[in-house]
């Protein structure tokens, strides 16, 4: 408030001194209500500044001259600490830094590698004694050989190789990498250039692993072998150089000859894609035909089986009903015999169609056996067609049954030459009935 009164400029008086002492003594103002001088002023400034360092009766010293300035009063002891200590402070304080999420500092002193600094509010020593240098460690770096952007943008020098069967292919590939948790110092001092040390590892893994095989295998079947192969290489060799990146993915975007030889090339694929479409029809053909074939085996080696079991059993049926007949034989010769023969004419005349009457007479009531003339034409009808449609192989195999028709054919047309003749023949005779004259 005092000052704010000395340097009132509303103050008419303000500057003028002791001028007005010649007036009205009516108007004449106060002596103490007039402005100050300015050297006052300025010593009551100069003793407030020195009381305020330390310094007390500061503004009792000697006047300055006339037109000089006035001294500033020198710095305290306790002022200059104050100063360092805050300078200090702040210069500690600068050492405190904040480490993002996925990132670490690495620290170093003088140059030299001490530590890493993982994410988080972290203090390392300020400024020139050690300096941090973030690295991104989740990143992940991309890459890619043979093209640019897109595969038309072919970058030749790189996506030109040679394979095992001296045939060039033309490779695209795209590589991904990141760096190990505490690869960050590898990263950093081991290699000059890092991203270049990946990108010529992969390129030289990949020339490597194709050149091993042959151009069928890079193009179709292998590219998934390869890129795994590439991969594996490729991080030893990275390894081997402590770079501290590890390698995520290898993967092949395209792989082709190269277009001086791209129209030969689709004739040859077309030739080999129609190639296995004819393997792969001859193998449905062989595995549908060659199921049936052993089918039809089986089933005829069954069927002799089962014919073989039937001659067999019917064999051994016929030599048990022998010996039979043969102890019954030795016990009763003639009633055995008279047996067996009636038993051998009743099979045989079973099936003859003819009706044979030896009576001179008409007067008896006869019995004409329609229902069994007609069972056998109706056999006889159906054994003609079946007949009819077997084959030349089951022809062969009817031929002792045709031979035995014809003699019951020639037998039976015998008998009918005797009747005409009035002459019964042995067949004919047993027919008659044994009531007859």
């Amino acid at each position: 408030m005092r000052l704010m009164k000395l340097f009132n400029l509303n103050d008419p008086g303000w500057g003028r001194g002791n001028q007005n002492q010649n007036d009205d003594p009516r108007g004449k103002p106060d002596q103490s209500s007039g402005p100050p001088d300015l050297d006052e002023v300025w010593r009551d400034f100069s003793k407030r500044l020195n009381g305020l360092f330390g310094r007390r009766g500061g503004g009792r010293g000697p006047r300055p001259p006339s037109g000089g300035l006035p001294s500033l009063p020198g710095p305290s002891p306790r002022f200059v600490l104050l100063l360092i200590v805050a300078a200090v402070l702040l210069w500690l304080a600068s050492g405190f830094m904040i480490v993002q999420e996925g990132q670490v500092a690495v620290v170093t002193r003088f140059g030299q590698y001490v530590k890493t600094l993982n994410p988080g509010l972290q203090w390392r020593l300020p400024y020139p004694i050690e300096a941090a240098q973030p690295v991104n460690i989740s990143q992940l770096r991309t890459f890619e050989v043979g093209f640019r952007g897109s595969s038309r943008n072919k970058v030749l020098p790189e996506s030109l190789m040679l394979t095992n069967d001296e045939n060039i292919v033309d490779v695209q590939f795209v590589v991904q990498y990141r760096l190990l948790p505490d690869g960050a110092p590898a990263y950093l001092f081991n290699t000059s250039q890092p991203d270049e040390s990946v990108r010529q590892a992969a390129e030289t893994a990949m020339r490597e692993i194709v050149g091993r095989k042959p151009m069928d295998f890079v193009l179709y079947s292998g590219r998934t072998e390869v890129a795994s192969e590439v991969q594996a290489l490729a991080q030893s060799i990275l390894d081997r150089y402590k770079t501290g990146i590890q390698i995520s993915t290898v993967a092949i975007q395209n792989v082709q000859p190269p277009e001086q030889v791209q129209a030969a090339f689709d004739d040859a694929v077309k030739a080999g894609q129609d190639r296995e479409r004819q393997i792969n029809e001859g193998n449905a053909y062989a595995s549908k035909v060659i199921p049936e074939s052993e089918g039809q085996a089986a089933r005829m080696i069954q069927e002799s089986e089962g014919y073989s079991a039937q001659v067999i059993g019917q064999a051994q049926g016929d030599t048990s009903r022998f010996d039979s007949i043969a102890a019954e034989y030795a016990k009763a010769p003639g009633v055995t015999r008279e047996r067996l023969y009636l038993e051998t004419m009743q099979d045989i005349l079973s099936d003859s169609a003819k009706v044979m009457i030896d009576t001179p007479v008409g007067n008896n009531m006869l019995y004409l056996p329609l229902d069994k003339l007609m069972g056998q034409a109706a056999r006889a009808a159906g054994g003609s067609s079946s007949s009819g449609s077997h084959d030349a192989g089951s022809s062969g195999g009817s031929a002792p049954a045709a031979a035995g028709a014809a003699q019951a054919a020639q037998g039976q047309s015998g008998s009918a030459r005797a009747s005409q003749r009035g002459v019964p023949s042995g067949l004919d005779s047993l027919m008659t009935s044994p009531y007859s004259n």
